[in-house]
């Protein structure tokens, strides 16, 4: 710190010191009473005096003694250097510094004074009575209750033409509110009078939407930026990309041109990892994925046609309909098709044709939720027909886990953000399952009937314990689950690491026996075809004729002669049979114990109708067998 100005007085130029003595008290001015003046007061008439039981109180000034502030500067100088170290040296410095950190009772007592400075920094700040003490632990005790979910909150559609709530998106400063975007997936039936409005809820206030988007068309995508909570993106039904400053009201701050929009509806948007906060990309069923800065979205920055044969050919695109990308993955994401194919691209490849770096195949119809698992990147969760997949980026023939067929279509799913062995799907039936594979694969740790029309969307807050399940009917109901499903358990990272490598070990065995017995076909086919072509070479035309002409009666004549001993087995069984169930009671059924010994008999029951006579008690059913040929 330099001195600028410098004020130099003199102490005589001060002025005169003043001097205090002390004194006894005087008396300057003694007034007496006067009598005469009592004659001039006057009585008050009538007198009220109010009375109260509690004690009287006084208003009182207080004059307070003046607070003055200083404000003084230090001026410091670097010293405390031994005399063979030159302060104006860097290189002498440096080596002292290191050498001087390497002391135990310099570590020591950095620690010591650093106890007392924390300590003298935080006397002065206020208590926090909600503070977290024991938040930076993994593992908690948690009691054992069974899973469970309880509504909160349920957000209608205002709406008198109900649409379906497509997309959510939670609030990224505390998850108080939530974006949701409506639109009709009914294409064919959309109404003229229905509205292209969407909103923001504050969970605090269903009655009525914080606030009103209103876009040029329905939104099919909706999401937060997460570096600034005003900022708002969504894709359109009719492929364009609008964003939102929540500040300025409802109406989209600037809209993509229609030229440069994708062709059909966009049903994925995601925001970029970037250093201004303003790139996105958006994923359509035209087969397109599109990079965007919203400051300017008048085109898309980079673009990238879904073509799995590598060629950039827009007529062989693939739909995409889900998207994934990972903050700490930059340079990789993940498109989800409606052909039930995963496409891994790489945004940093030079060409097309290299971005698209893998396909992996295992469903039967659209993918519709595409999540990796926020603890282990490399395994990723898929859902799409009647089954949800977990995958493994080693395994590329198929997934490593995956659940049963439901009878219901799965339409969304999510990770805990929690817990990693914990995810949720929901279904057309209006079920929300919660699956734990470390308690149990084979069924969901917690099936919730939410509503009874199908749920098309899912989204999971931050913290894991509050659910938004969007219905077909525009309804959006608030779940929240149980502490054991949104608390950390003792040892489930390493578990569910476990149990992740056991099945992709498991899938790449398997992986590598195919390929094995695929290969042994293969060439055990091309053999035979070798020997048929020479064995075809060598016979003549009039051979092979009669050859094939006394193979079809040898076929012939066998097939008549089974036939025959068929029919005599059948009629001597029956009668068996026959003899057999008339020496017992008749009034009982009895089947014969004998199976036929031939594969292509079966027995077939004949049906007797009841007979009514004195002989027989009445409404008496018997039941023969006969053997038929198949």
């Amino acid at each position: 710190m330099e001195i600028v100005y410098v004020y130099v007085k003199k102490r005589s130029e001060f002025g005169r010191q003043c001097n205090f003595s002390d004194r006894q008290a005087e008396t300057n001015v003694d007034i007496q009473p006067d009598p005469s003046q009592a004659k001039n007061f006057i009585e008050r008439d009538p007198i009220d005096a109010a009375i109260q039981c509690a004690s009287d109180m006084s208003e009182h000034e207080v004059n307070t003694e003046r607070f003055e502030m200083e404000n003084e500067g230090v001026n410091h100088l670097e010293g405390g250097w031994p005399k063979d170290v030159n302060p104006l040296e860097m290189e002498q410095t440096i080596r002292f510094r290191k050498k001087v950190e390497k002391d135990e009772n310099y570590v020591n007592t950095i620690i010591q004074l650093g106890s007392l400075m924390e300590h003298c920094i935080k006397q002065n700040n206020a208590i926090n009575i909600y503070e977290e003490y024991f938040d930076d632990e993994e593992t908690a005790d948690v009691a054992d209750e069974p899973p469970s979910a309880k509504t909160i909150n349920v957000f209608r559609d205002p709406n008198l033409i109900k649409r379906t709530a497509t997309h959510l998106s939670w609030h990224p400063d505390g998850s108080k509110k939530l974006a949701v975007a409506y639109s009709s997936l009914e294409f064919q039936r959309s109404s003229k009078d229905m509205s292209y409005e969407s909103y923001i809820w504050d969970l605090e206030n269903p009655n009525k939407p914080d606030l009103v988007l209103r876009p040029s068309s329905p939104l099919m995508s909706l999401e937060y930026n997460p570096k600034d909570s005003h900022i708002l993106v969504g894709g359109c039904y009719n492929g364009q990309i609008a964003y939102w400053d929540t500040r300025k009201g409802g109406q989209p701050v600037e809209l993509s041109t229609v030229e440069f929009s994708h062709r059909d509806p966009v049903y994925g948007m995601i925001w970029l990892q970037s250093k201004t906060g303003t790139d996105c990309f958006s994923a359509s069923t035209d087969g397109q994925v599109l990079w965007w800065d919203i400051r300017k979205l008048t085109e898309p920055t980079e673009t990238l046609v879904m073509d799995i044969s590598r060629k950039g050919v827009l007529e062989n695109a693939l739909g995409a309909i889900a998207l994934e990308f990972e903050p700490t993955m930059p340079t990789k994401f993940m498109v989800g098709t409606e052909q039930g194919v995963v496409i891994t691209c790489n945004r940093k490849a030079k060409t097309p044709a290299e971005k698209i770096v893998g396909t992996y195949s295992g469903h039967h119809g659209p993918i519709y939720a595409l999540a990796r698992n926020p603890f282990f990147p490399k395994n990723f969760l898929t859902v799409g027909d009647w089954t949800a997949r977990i995958w493994s980026e080693d395994c590329k023939e198929s997934s490593i886990m995956w659940t049963k067929y439901h009878m219901a279509y799965l339409t969304d799913g999510c990770w805990s953000t929690i817990r990693p062995a914990v995810f949720f799907t929901t279904k057309m039936d209006g079920t929300l399952d919660v699956w734990d594979f470390l308690f149990k694969q084979n069924n969901p740790s917690l099936s919730v009937k939410v509503c009874d029309e199908p749920l098309f969307s899912l989204r999971l807050q931050d913290n894991g314990r509050f659910i938004g399940c969007g219905s077909k009917l525009g309804t959006v109901t608030l779940l929240e689950v149980s502490s054991g499903l949104c608390t950390l358990q003792r040892n489930e990272k390493n578990l569910a690491t476990a149990m992740f490598e056991r099945e992709t070990k498991r899938e790449k065995i398997l992986e590598a026996r195919h390929r094995e017995m695929r290969l042994k076909e293969r060439t055990k086919a091309e053999g035979k075809e070798e020997d048929v072509k020479v064995e075809t070479e060598e016979e003549k035309p009039e051979e092979l004729l009669a050859r094939v002409q006394k193979e079809f009666f040898e076929i012939i004549e066998a097939e008549i002669r089974r036939k025959e001993r068929a029919a005599k087995l059948s009629k001597a069984q029956e009668k068996e049979v026959t003899d057999e169930n008339e020496d017992e009671d008749p009034y009982k059924v009895r089947i014969h114990p004998r199976v036929p010994p031939f594969p292509y008999c079966r027995l077939i029951p004949r049906f007797y109708p009841p007979t009514q006579t004195p002989e027989e008690p009445p409404h008496c059913t018997l039941w023969r067998f006969s053997v038929s040929l198949l």
